[in-house]
Parts: structure tokens; sequence; C-alpha cells
């Protein structure tokens, strides 16, 4: 490689700097002469020229006005249903009481228990009654349980009978002109059908909630000392709370299917979950409360497999546990007049399918005394139908 003379390179240096100083403008005299520095003014647009990157999502006026249009024409079939609620609210509230009852425990009365509960009005063997559940007013005098109207007025029950094997109760009360709750007949409802529950939930006279049924024939529930010996609640969502217990479970025509008794919680409260007993067994009871002041239920004479198991039922010849099995007869009764046995199954009563044990107990205890019932029978693996003229229960039982 060549190198380039010492003095030649210099000048090169000094032609290189000499250029960069004259590109880099003229040489200031004066710094203070320094033009000072001004902002950048925006240039003035009018806002109608500005781009809006949400115009293609928004509605026009005439895309509003047909909308609000459509609204309108759909909210009117809701408003339907609305408009049904509000009659049915109309309908049912006069006819809905609220219960307080003082209950003496035989101390000073400051000591006194207090319940507070519904009920609901209705004409019952020619008499003017409230209907409710025994929890709410058993143990209160006469003289203790006040009836508030849902026009403000206090009265008094002037008679008081319960049944302890149901908890219901009833009071003939001397009012005329009462507005009455239209009662349904025999036990069309069905899961899934839009009912209303009216009562007084912590002392919240009248309040009307909805929901829909949501099982039927709960039975076995665990509800308290004592609890209730027959049992076929119709399960619920709406909401019943303490201060509920003898309200009316309505359905959308206006009837009453039930009487709202009680509830599954863990807290205490409302957690979706409410039973009322079906208007069926009310009116069984009640009408014989008013009219004899006593309740008879018919007796058949089983006992019952509380365990009827898959494996059971494989060895009598069944595919699975269904119906009532018997484990015992007793002596004289009318299941031994008829021939049952040991080992059979009943898989109808009255014409009713059996689900189990405890829906037999049931059936049964919904039966006229002296009354002939069909029954069809599981036996050495053929079905067998049976006639049975049921007994009084008091003549084999008991009272308790």
């Amino acid at each position: 490689m060549m190198e380039a003379p010492i003095s030649t390179l210099r000048s090169h240096i000094v032609a290189a700097a000499w250029l960069a100083h004259l590109l880099s403008g003229p040489i200031i005299a004066d710094e203070q002469a320094t033009t000072p520095l001004r902002p950048i003014q925006p240039t003035t647009t009018d806002t109608t020229d500005r781009f809006d990157p949400s115009i293609s999502r928004r509605l026009s006026l005439t895309e509003r006005e047909r909308l609000y249009d459509k609204v309108v024409r759909d909210a009117r079939q809701l408003e339907m249903q609305g408009a049904q609620l509000r009659r049915l609210s109309v309908l049912l509230r006069p006819a809905v009481v609220h219960i307080d009852a003082r209950k003496s425990n035989g101390r000073v009365s400051r000591d006194d228990e207090q319940e507070a509960g519904s009920g609901v009005i209705t004409n019952l063997a020619d008499e003017v009654v409230v209907i409710t559940n025994r929890h709410v007013i058993h143990g209160a005098d006469l003289d203790n349980i006040t009836i508030r109207l849902d026009d403000g007025r206090e009265i008094q029950p002037s008679r008081v009978w319960t049944d302890a094997d149901t908890d219901i109760g009833v009071m003939l009360i001397n009012e005329s002109h009462l507005p009455t709750a239209r009662l349904a007949e025999g036990d069309g409802v069905q899961i899934g059908d839009t009912v209303l529950a009216i009562g007084s939930p912590f002392g919240l006279a009248h309040s009307v909630t909805l929901g829909i049924v949501s099982a039927k024939g709960r039975r076995d529930l665990e509800l308290g000392e004592g609890g209730i010996r027959f049992q076929n609640f119709i399960q619920t969502d709406a909401a019943i709370n303490p201060g509920n217990s003898g309200g009316p479970l309505v359905n959308l025509r206006g009837e009453v299917v039930g009487l709202n008794t009680c509830i599954a919680s863990n807290s205490g409260g409302f957690e979706g979950i409410g039973f009322a007993i079906p208007i069926s067994m009310v009116m069984f009871v009640a009408r014989q409360l008013v009219e004899t002041g006593t309740v008879s239920r018919a007796y058949l004479g089983v006992a019952l497999d509380k365990t009827f198991t898959l494996a059971t039922a494989h060895k009598l010849g069944m595919t699975r546990p269904v119906g009532a099995r018997v484990t015992g007869i007793t002596p004289g009764s009318p299941a031994e007049e008829i021939g049952l046995l040991p080992n059979d199954v009943i898989l109808e009563f009255a014409g009713n399918p059996i689900e189990d044990d405890d829906h037999l107990v049931s059936m049964v205890s919904m039966t006229p005394t002296n009354q002939k019932v069909r029954v069809r029978v599981f036996r050495n693996g053929q079905p067998l139908s049976l006639e049975v003229t049921v007994a009084s229960r008091e003549a084999f039982e008991v009272p308790q």
C-alpha cells in the first residue's frame, strides 16, 4: 500500500473543516439577536370535518325511532303478563291475613312467645274460616290470636281446630262479606307452573313473590321437633320466609294450590327452596276439622321397607325398586283380610302409581275410611289386582 505525504493530508483536513463551517450557516456576531421560539399553531378546521371512529356503530335518528317502535310492540306482550300478575294481586291480597299469636309459656307475660304468620280466608262447610299452619297458632288462647285484615281491621277467631300430623290449622271467624279465595280442585299443579306466594315475611304483611313449582311429592322431611307425620309437599322457588307460614301458594288462575309451610335453609332465611302443603291435603283435613272437629284417616295395616334397594328389587324379579315393599302385616287389618304377604310390592293404590313407602303412607292417609280401594301388587314375578276396604286408623293406633 502506498502512503500519502503529510503536507497533503493536512491541507485536506483544513479544507474539510472550512467546508463544514460554511454548511452550518452564517456566523452569528451577537448571541442576543437570536430569534425567539414560538409554538406551532394548529390549522383551524371546522368540527364537522373531524373523523369519528365510532360513527359506524351509532344509530341514526331514523333507526332509533324504528327501534323504539319495536320495543313498544314487544313490551305489550310482556305487559300483558305483568297485568295478569297485578290482577292476581288485587284479587288475592284482600283474602290473605296477617296473624299474631301470643303463646304463654307459664311464666310472666314478658316472657311469652310471639308468633307471626299468615292465613287465607275461604268458605268451608258453610262457614267463613281462615286456614293457616298449626305451628302459627298452636299454644295460643283465642284471646291472644289477632287476625289483621287487608283493610287494617283486627279481629279474633271464635274457634280453632288443628291437626298435628299435617301442621294444618283452621280458625272460625264471625265476620260476613269478607273476600274469600278460590281453592283449586285436586292436585293439577305441575312442575314448572308459575305460582305466587302471598304472606307476611318478617312481618311485612301482604307481600307477593313470584316463582315456579320446582318439584312435587317431597316427603320424609325433617321439620323440627315432632315433625309432620303425613307429608306430600310442593317445592317452590317463590320466596318464602319466616312469617309466610300459612299463606297461600296461588296459580295463574287465582286458585290456591298450596299452603306455604316451611323452607330448607342454612341461614334461617330464604335460599330458593320452600315447601307448601298441597290443597287436596289441606281440604281433606280442614273440612273434617270444621265438620266433626277431628280428622279420620284410612288404615291398610302393612309395615313397609324404608330401604328398598336395587339388590332387593332384583331378587324379587324387578328391574328397579319402585313401589312400596311389604315387610309385615298387622293382624286383623284390611291388609290381612285381602291376603297381602311380606315381599309383596304395592305398585298402585286407588289408581295412583306408588313411588315409595312414604308415598303409599300419604295416599292411604288421604283416603276416607271404609272406602273400597283397588290395589295393584307385584308378587312372585307377576302383577296382581286386589280390592280392599280400608279401615279407620283410630281403630288400630293409639292416639298420640
